[in-house]
């Protein structure tokens, strides 16, 4: 049974959350540095070893993508298709627009945005081929126009090939875990390196990208996947399907509700129980509600948004929408009791790629801004510089830098 706990005060919040366990750097250490110094010779030796590459080529080629996707029912390629048309709106007004304004006379200040040249997409494939997040990277990338996607995944299914073949992507890597991160980061024979790289995946992947990080770009240094449910009433049938649906992801996955109602907590928690009795993945969700879940009772609904706030879940399921005010921190929000967290996993349109173990109270979720630069644009009139130059020189002579002031007294004196 899952635990039910009672909460009055968010300052007793327990520390329930399962992101941060044992280090992995020690183990994903010597393989970056094997292929910084060996290249393809560690990448192959470590893809036998690791991810059980055989003889297999770690390159995909063309025609084994293309073979993918004819293997496609027509419904799963209609559902691939309709993903992609609803990822791509989404990404298309998400992106950044350049900008120039004059913010006083002869002083145009704006940005330009350009893409990435290149980009990494890590696609897991170990208990659960993810075909839904090459489509969660990748989509955001073409609508920002980065002209180089690679893709790299230890034991691509046909429907990960054959969403890459949709997706007009031809650069594609039989490869996974610290090696595979490594690779895209440093570059080696067969994988030049990109700019930067994105996509969840396993303890390995997320320790090689924590450590490689400044020398390529990531998006986030993901942990074990979580849902938050603020309800303080609704179906229990739908909560106890919605935590469910998150559990199944990992042992370590966690599923969190937090009520003011005790009979909806014993509801849920026996409705849990219920459903798991038909779930097929029930051994792996079992043990994400049994480890690293839990029921809190609170005594307000505002105590219940402070415990959210300060939890900063991956997800956030808000029952009631006059709450989403009061919400400062969550990779993304599902609103409503007719927004399942699967909508977002799959087809709604937002990615999935989102920050845990706290990290949304730093940023949400991947967007296609993710993969442009912000580039700050300015010019200044001669009449503009004179009305700027005392300030400047002051300030550089202030800090000792005597050429910055004569940079600017050079020009104001023509």
């Amino acid at each position: 049974m899952i635990r039910i706990t009672h909460i009055d005060d968010a300052r007793a919040f327990p520390a329930i959350r399962t992101g941060k366990h044992a280090d992995f750097d020690a183990v994903v250490a010597p393989i970056i540095t094997g292929i910084r110094k060996e290249g393809d010779p560690a990448l192959l030796r470590y893809a036998r070893d690791l991810d059980g590459l055989g003889d297999a080529s770690i390159t995909i080629s063309e025609a084994e993508l293309a073979a993918a996707a004819q293997q496609l029912t027509p419904d799963l390629r209609r559902a691939i298709e309709k993903a992609i048309e609803n990822i791509r709106a989404f990404a298309c007004v998400q992106l950044p627009r350049e900008r120039s304004q004059e913010f006083s006379p002869g002083r145009q200040l704006g940005w330009i945005v350009r893409p990435l040249d290149g980009v990494g997409c890590y696609v897991p494939s170990g208990r659960y081929p993810l075909p839904s997040t090459l489509l969660m990277t990748a989509v955001l990338a073409q609508v920002a126009g980065v002209e180089r996607i690679c893709v790299c995944s230890p034991k691509p299914s046909p429907e990960i090939l054959a969403c890459a073949h949709t997706l007009g992507i031809r650069e594609f890597y039989r490869v996974g875990g610290a090696q595979a991160i490594a690779a895209m980061a440093l570059g080696t024979a067969s994988i030049r390196p990109v700019d930067r790289i994105v996509g969840p995946g396993n303890a390995y992947v997320a320790a090689a990208k924590k450590l490689l990080a400044g020398e390529v770009g990531i998006d986030f240094i993901a942990g074990p996947t979580e849902i938050l449910i603020l309800a303080a009433e609704g179906d229990p049938q739908l909560i106890a399907a919605d935590m469910l649906a998150q559990a199944e992801h990992d042992t370590m996955a966690s599923a969190i509700l937090i009520t003011t109602s005790e009979s909806l907590a014993s509801a849920v928690s026996a409705e849990l129980e219920r459903q798991l009795a038909t779930l097929p993945t029930a051994e792996v969700a079992r043990e994400a509600i049994h480890r690293s879940s839990a029921i809190l009772v609170v005594p307000s609904m505002d105590v219940a948004v402070a415990l959210s706030n300060l939890y900063a879940p991956e997800h956030l399921s808000l029952h009631d929408a006059a709450l989403l005010p009061q919400i400062r921190n969550a990779g993304t929000v599902f609103l409503g009791p007719m927004s399942p967290e699967s909508a977002g996993d799959y087809a709604a349109g937002p990615s999935h790629v989102l920050p845990t173990g706290g990290a949304a109270r730093l940023r949400g979720g991947l967007s296609a801004a993710d993969f442009v630069k912000l580039i700050a644009v300015q010019q200044l009139s001669p009449a503009a510089l004179v009305e700027l130059a005392p300030t400047i020189t002051t300030l550089a002579r202030a800090e000792g830098l005597e050429a910055h002031a004569r940079a600017v007294e050079v020009r104001s004196a023509r």
